[in-house]
């Protein structure tokens, strides 16, 4: 059709959380060429209270409303929030109402703030799993399938495998075999992958590091030699040298090392 506009180049110039800015190259029927900026906004919800006679209630906010849909959008998991307080508000109805006293008192704008937590699938996905791949990342430095045994609230391998080699493809981390002993691929970061080399130079040191057997790092069983250690809280393991020397109550391994 003639007579519309086109669009011949488009960008994204802001992406927030919230909303993003995308930029349009367009050319107008009559031959000329402009350039528009557009707020993109997932959309939001307000409640408007109507009464029967027409009449709205902007004066007071309609809590009661508001909650009952907040709930209805948490147990959906469409929305999310930046602390326990905001839940506590919805279940108890001094909180919400304001009521307490000294220090339980609670102001009836302390609630909070709620956020979507809708988005595009499959964007959002990939960047939720790139995330997970950082955070790994930063835990580990070099990161494979074994060492992940005791990581249970992760994506599946292959997700984060295709998210690495993303990363690994545009020259953010390096990929390869950096750990002897283990199956399937490896992905590090550099400064990892130069502090491994240098490790294998020192002397060993015999200092200890005490870790606690919740840890993720106790990889006792998976990744250094020796039995299992269950992870219980209140357990701890001790490594000398990047051996497992002990495990023991969490209270009791600091003086037995100190006695040895």
């Amino acid at each position: 059709m003639p007579n519309r506009a086109r669009v011949l180049q488009t960008k994204i110039i802001y992406e927030g959380k919230v909303f993003s800015v995308r930029q349009d190259q367009i050319a107008e029927p009559g031959g000329i060429r402009v350039t528009r900026d557009i707020v993109v906004h997932r959309g939001s919800v307000v409640l408007l209270p109507i009464f029967p006679d027409g009449s709205i209630l902007m004066v007071r906010q309609y809590r009661h409303a508001l909650g009952a849909s907040l709930w209805e959008l948490v147990a959906a998991g469409v929305v999310t929030a930046d602390g326990f307080d905001n839940l506590r508000s919805l279940i108890d109805p001094k909180r919400r109402a304001g009521q307490g006293s000294g220090r339980i008192s609670r102001p009836r704008h302390s609630s909070g703030r709620w956020a979507l937590l809708y988005a595009d699938p499959a964007v959002e996905r990939n960047r939720a799993v790139e995330a997970t791949c950082w955070i790994l990342l930063k835990r580990y430095g070099i990161v494979f399938h074994d060492l992940l045994a005791r990581e249970p609230n992760l994506p599946k391998w292959r997700e984060l495998q295709m998210a690495f080699r993303r990363l690994e493809d545009r020259g953010e981390i390096r990929g390869g075999r950096f750990v002897d002993g283990f199956l399937g691929e490896q992905f590090a970061l550099p400064v990892a992958v130069e502090s491994l080399r240098a490790t294998r130079k020192l002397p060993p040191t015999g200092e200890a590091i005490t870790v606690s057997a919740a840890d993720p790092l106790n990889l006792v069983g998976i990744l250094v030699p020796g039995d299992r250690v269950p992870a219980i809280s209140g357990k701890a393991v001790v490594f000398r040298d990047g051996v497992a020397v002990q495990d023991g109550e969490l209270q009791s391994v600091p003086q037995a090392i100190a006695s040895d």
